[in-house]
């Protein structure tokens, strides 16, 4: 079985062929509904590689990448609430503590929808979330900056430094609760449409059977270095949809087969990174080819812009749709090394 043929992907080109795409406009402008969440929850997309005997498609790596990029190429705001998912499920998956037999079926099987609330440990040294021992479980105190998916969200994974340089990561209930507080949704750019929240915890206490893992540091920054230093398959799947939108118009024809080319040359350099059996090794390759995927995706997005005229404008576009989810996607998850790499490849 191929990647092009594997069942999930043709579900995933479904989902995406008449639901995701037809809709993305809307959904941009009012936010993505639950209705969008169910429909990827019953796809089976939830548990792409996750293991199969808890519910799971224990796909490759290679079919997950491939329906992140027909998902975010389709509706660029319901596969960020979505993907924030298969983090909590890879940790389970790899946990032998008890919260791994409570939640990671539920999650496999996409009966729940995790989220995640622990970008904010990349800032270490500073500590915006402190993890400190009580009660025989953890209090958490501070804010979460970032919180994708709130209402949509079932459970969420949440992550505070202690004072000893460990950072603690334990689930929770994605709501409002004592100690646990959102703020209003964001008003962004682009992806307003993903429900995204900051978080205010004063003495939120989770029980220590609520911890799927505690980690020094140092060690949790050498295992996420690699999450951000590869190139995103949401960058290829919106560049991929604004080259589609060149289809017909015969003086973006030559444009467009050059960015295709280029655009799949760079895909399948970084992929081959990806699957590299030591993934914090050759991050300096890694970084040039995530910002060549970045200067692919703005010109493909740009070239729809341009050849869409002045309809482009209209908040209806799909090419200025497009664009702005690109904008969003040069900062997605963007740490200070990936900042670096980026500006500096940009003064070149």
């Amino acid at each position: 079985m191929t990647v092009a043929t594997h069942p999930l992907v043709a579900r995933a080109r479904l989902l995406a062929d008449d639901l995701l795409a037809p809709h993305a406009e809307r959904v941009d402008q009012a936010g993505v509904p639950v209705s969008h969440v169910e429909a990827v929850k019953r796809s089976g997309l939830l548990g792409v590689g996750a293991p199969a005997e808890y519910g799971g498609a224990a796909a490759p790596a290679a079919v997950a990448r491939r329906t992140a990029e027909i998902l975010a190429g389709a509706c660029c705001s319901t596969w960020f609430v979505t993907t924030q998912h298969y983090t909590p499920v890879k940790l389970l998956a790899a946990s032998g503590l008890p919260v791994r037999e409570r939640l990671l079926r539920p999650l496999a099987s996409g009966e729940l929808l995790a989220g995640i609330a622990y970008a904010h440990v990349r800032a270490f040294p500073r500590v915006p979330v402190r993890a400190v021992p009580e009660r025989g479980g953890w209090r958490f105190d501070g804010t979460v900056p970032w919180y994708t998916g709130w209402g949509l969200n079932d459970v969420m994974l949440l992550a505070g430094v202690t004072d000893a340089a460990e950072v603690v990561f334990a689930f929770a209930e994605a709501r409002e609760q004592p100690g646990l507080r959102p703020s209003p949704p964001m008003r962004l750019a682009a992806l307003t449409a993903s429900r995204t929240v900051s978080l205010r915890l004063e003495g939120l206490w989770l029980p220590g059977k609520a911890v799927v893992l505690r980690t020094p540091q140092k060690e949790f920054a050498v295992v996420d270095r690699p999450r951000n230093t590869n190139a995103s398959p949401a960058v290829f799947g919106v560049a991929d949809a604004a080259l589609a939108l060149l289809d017909g118009v015969p003086e973006a024809e030559e444009t467009a087969r050059s960015l295709r080319t280029r655009l799949d040359e760079t895909r399948e350099r970084a992929y081959a990174l990806w699957d590299h059996p030591v993934p914090h090794e050759r991050i300096e390759e890694r970084l040039a080819l995530k910002t060549r995927s970045y200067d692919l995706m703005r010109a493909a997005t740009t070239a729809a812009v341009v050849a869409g005229g002045g309809r482009s404008l209209d908040l209806g576009s799909r090419a200025q749709r497009l664009f702005r989810e690109g904008m969003f996607l040069l900062v997605q998850g963007q740490t200070a090394e990936v900042r670096r790499a980026h500006l500096g490849h940009l003064g070149d």
